[in-house]
C-alpha cells in the first residue's frame, strides 16, 4: 500500500484566495492519488469551497483559524500577532508537530521566513536559511539559491547553499552528482570578492555528492551550466525579478505583434500549435514554489498571485520532497562534511624525531 504524503495548506493566503489554491490541491490529488491535505483559514469558506471539488474533500481536514497575516505586515509583527492564531503559523506548526511533511502558503514571504525559522528551527550547522527556487532553462531546469532571504552573506553560507541545494537536485530532478556553479561577474577565477573565491575553493576540493563547475554568468543560468546555482539573495532575487520581466515583456512583444494586422494574425493561427510549448515554458507558474532550505522542515512559498496550476506545481514539489526525505539528506551531507572538517582541526600533526647521531668530539 502507497503510503499517504501529508500536507498542510495556508489556504486563506494569496492574491486569488482559497479557491484558486483548493483548486490547485484538487489538481495535484488528481497527478498524486496518496495526497492528504490539512487545510487551514476560515471553516466556514474553505466547506464552500470543497463543495465544488469532492475528491478534495474526502482527503482533506479542515482547521479553522481567524487570523490571516496581511501582505504588508513586518516579520516582526506578524510572528507577534500571528503566531499559534494565524493559518500561515498552524500549517507550519503542523510540521513541527509531525501531523504534515510540508507546508505550503502563498502568503507574506517575510512573515512566513520568521515564523517558519522560528517554528521549526534551523539544521544544526546551519545560521542561514536559503530561498532556493527552480528556474526553468533551455534544455531543462535549474536549482538557483538564495533568492532573497539573504542580502550579505559568508563563504561558509554559500558553501552551505551549494550543499543543500545539491541534495535538492538529488531528490527532485533524480541526479546522483549534480553540477554546482557559484554566481559570478565571470568565469575566470579571478573574478568576484573573496567570499566567492574562498567559497569556490572549499566546493571544488570537498568530496561530496557534487560535481563543482566554477563561476557561472547571469547567462549561463538559463543556458543549463548548472543544476545548481548559488547566489546571496541580494543578487539572486534581482536576477529571478529581471528574467521574470523579461519573460513577460517578451510574451507582451509577441502579442502585440500577432496582432498587428490580420496577416500576423493568420500566422498567429499557424504558429498556435509550435508556441504552445513556448508558452508553458515562460508561464512562472509551472516553475512556482521557492524553498526554505536549512530547516527541520519542508516549506514552500507560492507566488503571492499564484493561480490554480501554480498551487498545483509548488504541491507537487512539495510531495517530492516528503516522499524523498530532502531535510534527512541535506543533513546527512551537512554531517559528513562537517564531521570532516572537525577532524582536521582536531587531527595532531605529527612530530619528525631528529634522528641525527652526535659525534663525539675528541
Amino acid at each position: 500500500m502507497t503510503e499517504k504524503i501529508v500536507i498542510a495548506l495556508d489556504v486563506m493566503s494569496g492574491e486569488q484566495g482559497p479557491s484558486a489554491c483548493l483548486d490547485g490541491a484538487n489538481i495535484s490529488l488528481g497527478r498524486n492519488s496518496n495526497l492528504f491535505f490539512h487545510l487551514y483559514g476560515d471553516q466556514q469558506i474553505i466547506a464552500d469551497c470543497l463543495k465544488q471539488f469532492p475528491n478534495l474533500a474526502a482527503q482533506s481536514e479542515t482547521h479553522h483559524t481567524d487570523f490571516v497575516v496581511p501582505m504588508d505586515m513586518k516579520p516582526r509583527q506578524a510572528l507577534r500577532q500571528g503566531r499559534k492564531v494565524s493559518s500561515m503559523w498552524q500549517a507550519i506548526n503542523s510540521v513541527h508537530e509531525n501531523v504534515s511533511g510540508g507546508a505550503v502558503s502563498a502568503g507574506n514571504t517575510g512573515a512566513l521566513m520568521a515564523m517558519a525559522t522560528f517554528c521549526l528551527r534551523t539544521l544544526r550547522r546551519i545560521d542561514r536559511t536559503a530561498i532556493a527556487a527552480i528556474w526553468p532553462t533551455i534544455d531543462g531546469e535549474t536549482i538557483v539559491l538564495d533568492m532573497g532571504a539573504n542580502l550579505h552573506v559568508s563563504s561558509q553560507n554559500l558553501v552551505d547553499f551549494g550543499f543543500m541545494g545539491a541534495a535538492m537536485a538529488r531528490v527532485v530532478f533524480n541526479i546522483k552528482r549534480p553540477r554546482v556553479g557559484i554566481l559570478n561577474i565571470g568565469e575566470e577565477e579571478i573574478k568576484g570578492n573573496e567570499d566567492l573565491k574562498t567559497a569556490a575553493a572549499i566546493l571544488r576540493e570537498s568530496d561530496m555528492p557534487l560535481e563543482y563547475v566554477g563561476f557561472v554568468e547571469g547567462d549561463g543560468i538559463s543556458k543549463g551550466h548548472a543544476d545548481v546555482v548559488v547566489t546571496e539573495g541580494f543578487a539572486g532575487n534581482i536576477a529571478l525579478k529581471t528574467a521574470e520581466g523579461t519573460a513577460r515583456q517578451v510574451v507582451t512583444l509577441l502579442r502585440d505583434a500577432f496582432n498587428s494586422s490580420w496577416r500576423a494574425k493568420l500566422g498567429y493561427l499557424l504558429l498556435a500549435p509550435a508556441l504552445k510549448p513556448f508558452r508553458k515554458k515562460m508561464d512562472p507558474n509551472n516553475s512556482n514554489g521557492g524553498v526554505f532550505l536549512g530547516l527541520r522542515g519542508i516549506v514552500v512559498k507560492c507566488h503571492g498571485s499564484s493561480d490554480n496550476h501554480g498551487y498545483a506545481h509548488a504541491i507537487d514539489l512539495t510531495a517530492a520532497m516528503i516522499k524523498n526525505n530532502l531535510v534527512n539528506e541535506i543533513r546527512k551531507d551537512l554531517d559528513v562534511f562537517y564531521k570532516d572538517q572537525d577532524e582536521d582541526l582536531l587531527a595532531k600533526p605529527e612530530i619528525k624525531q631528529d634522528k641525527t647521531e652526535s659525534k663525539d668530539k675528541s
